[in-house]
């Protein structure tokens, strides 16, 4: 009997990774190898047209004394210290907006998300149109009011207020994330929240916000990944060039320049590698803060 049952198990082991040996071998082609070569390539003068030799830490060196390197790099730290905190209170602030009991509700949910379907380069375009400086919806409306809008895009202080602007404009998908948070929270703690007196205000600091934490936790760790590899938009409306004075130009940006135009291919992968430690550093460094201010229902 336990013959037979051992070679169940060994059968249904071996139907288990027939089953998922799809699965398993893309994640070893397209991850495995590509991780483990790019930490090689980094090491090295690899550059797609030649092997390249080894040359051990020294694109590492150079990238320190590479003054682009740091002017990408302060640009999107620039990037990710503004957008992801204000992404995350207008993404809550109008969650529980459109959380309210209103008629026409799913209407103002729709309009809200719909700029998240809209392609990146495509929202690029339209605000290039929007913040022109010279026939731009924004500075008219701004004229309107007796006020001189700036250059917007034009301008090396205002081109990164415009990038963080325009993706918040996108910040939908989280809405709804913020959305599916808010109903799951158990209406029994407003309801002992009014019996004992608690205004809006209250119930929202005391019961809302805490309880929304674990949404707001995944959003915060889902926005700084997503925001260290800003590409589509400072790209497509520079060119690909970061212009004015490389106040767009940001870290993956500059990666791409490196591996694709100038086919530093080893050069591109140290600064892969240099992103990825910094963006696993941060995560994990959240994730062992979280235990102070995530809360979740029942604990």
């Amino acid at each position: 009997m336990r013959a037979k049952n051992s070679k169940k198990l060994r059968d249904d082991a071996l139907y288990g990774w027939l089953f998922a040996s799809p699965w398993v071998i893309g994640l070893l082609v397209f991850f495995a190898v590509p991780l483990i070569s790019s930490l090689y390539f980094s090491f090295t003068t690899y550059s797609i047209l030649q092997p390249g030799e080894f040359v051990g830490f020294r694109n590492y060196a150079e990238l320190m004394s590479d003054s682009v390197f740091w002017k990408s790099f302060s640009n999107t730290i620039y990037f990710v210290v503004f957008f992801v905190p204000l992404s995350i209170f207008f993404g809550v602030a109008l969650a529980m907006l459109l959380n309210m009991n209103v008629r026409g509700m799913s209407i103002y949910r729709t309009i809200f998300f719909l700029p998240t379907l809209v392609p990146a380069v495509a929202m690029a375009v339209l605000w290039m149109w929007l913040l022109n400086p010279g026939f731009g919806l924004v500075n008219g409306m701004l004229d309107v009011i007796g006020i001189q809008g700036p250059a917007w895009l034009g301008s090396e202080t205002w081109s990164k207020p415009s990038l963080i602007l325009m993706s918040l404009w996108g910040i939908g998908q989280s809405v709804v994330i913020y959305l599916a948070g808010l109903n799951d929270i158990s209406q029994d703690y407003y309801e002992a929240g009014d019996i004992d007196g608690a205004s809006w205000f209250h119930k929202m600091k005391s019961i809302t916000l805490p309880l929304l934490t674990p949404v707001i936790f995944f959003n915060l760790v889902m926005g700084i990944i997503g925001a260290f590899q800003q590409f589509t938009l400072p790209y497509t409306m520079t060119g690909g060039r970061g212009t004015p004075a490389d106040s767009m130009k940001f870290y993956v940006m500059y990666l791409y320049d490196n591996g694709f135009k100038f086919f530093k291919m080893g050069y591109a992968s140290a600064m892969a590698w240099i992103l990825f430690i910094i963006v696993m550093a941060l995560t994990a460094l959240i994730f062992y803060n979280s235990k102070k201010w995530v809360h979740y229902q029942g604990e």
